[in-house]
């Protein structure tokens, strides 16, 4: 469970990284997801260190592809009322 949600949280952010925005829904599901796995994973002895990681990234992700997300909309939407 802690691998799998290291995973995911790591995704979460190259898709933010990498789409700049665009993404940013995608990158919010992953991360839920991995928030989800972590802390199942937590509750295990072993690997609790992989999932503790692995829930901070996926935090990360779905924080960072919220903010990211409003910022390209709220552009969007400021280059279209100068239309």
């Amino acid at each position: 469970m802690g691998i799998v949600s290291l995973i995911l949280g790591i995704i979460a952010i190259i898709i933010d990284i990498a789409t700049l925005g665009t993404g940013g829904i995608v990158s919010v599901i992953l991360g839920v997801i991995g928030i989800i796995f972590g802390a199942l994973g937590r509750k295990k002895a072993e690997g609790r260190g992989i999932a503790t990681a692995g829930l901070v990234l996926s935090i990360l992700g779905v924080i960072f592809g919220l903010i990211v997300y409003i910022a390209c909309v709220a552009c969007v939407a400021g280059v279209a009322s100068l239309v």
